[in-house]
């Protein structure tokens, strides 16, 4: 007859042996037990992680145990439910074994092939990217090639511009016409400068300063009398 609970304890003496800083008992009436499994460091150091949690059944290894993940890191819900498969496969392949060691060693591998291939998904968007930016590199020399169709798309929207400038132009100078005044509304608006002249002289009084230079005596100027003109006659004025 199978002692199921003596196998039960040598394989948890083992496994406190294997992971002693990943191994953690949490009760003995049912056997229960969790072991946390990183992943190797991946790119940058980064890791994925989840933490089983196993259960013993009353006649395990015959049985297989009671298995699920309680927590993990960096990890999609795709991956979680890939790794729950793949215990349940292991479970049916060692049944009759003890096999934790068994199931968390595959996990473990799992868990590298992931960061394998956020890797290489890290690597392809980088690639991508790369040619995404290489493209538009090209397009900034190239530029778009010419058709008929996008010419007369750019064309319509050229005139359209061009037009909604010329309308703008028109309404400034129009509106720029109205408010121009003329020099009759300028004086009708400001009563002031009607008398602006006069105020200048009351303002100056008799200090007014004339300078007599600007004038000449009426005798130094030589004004030739009617009379004198050897050309002047009297009677053409009368006919005139």
């Amino acid at each position: 007859m199978t002692d199921y609970s003596e196998e039960q304890r040598n394989e948890l003496e083992a496994l406190e042996s294997i992971y002693p800083d990943s191994f953690t008992v949490l009760s003995e009436k049912p056997t229960t037990f969790t072991i946390t499994v990183t992943s190797e460091a991946g790119e940058n150091d980064e890791t994925v992680q989840t933490t089983l949690k196993f259960t013993y059944r009353e006649k395990y290894p015959d049985e297989t145990p009671l298995y699920e993940i309680v927590s993990q890191e960096n990890l999609d819900d795709s991956d979680v439910m890939d790794i729950i498969k793949l215990l349940e496969q292991q479970a049916e392949e060692n049944l009759g074994m003890v096999m934790i060691f068994t199931l968390v060693s595959a996990v473990q591998e799992k868990l590298n092939e992931i960061v394998d291939q956020i890797k290489t998904r890290r690597e392809e968007e980088k690639k991508q990217k790369e040619r995404e930016a290489e493209e538009e590199e090209k397009q900034r020399f190239h530029g778009t090639p010419v058709t008929i169709e996008n010419f007369l798309n750019w064309k319509a929207k050229f005139d359209a511009e061009l037009l909604e400038i010329k309308r703008k132009k028109m309404k400034e100078e129009e509106q720029a016409g109205k408010n121009k005044l003329s020099g009759k509304q300028l004086f009708e608006m400001d009563h002031n400068l009607d008398t602006s002249d006069i105020q200048f002289l009351e303002d100056a009084g008799n200090n007014v300063e004339v300078d007599e230079s600007l004038f000449q005596e009426m005798d130094d100027l030589e004004l030739e009398d009617e009379e004198d003109d050897p050309d002047y006659n009297p009677v053409n004025l009368d006919s005139d």
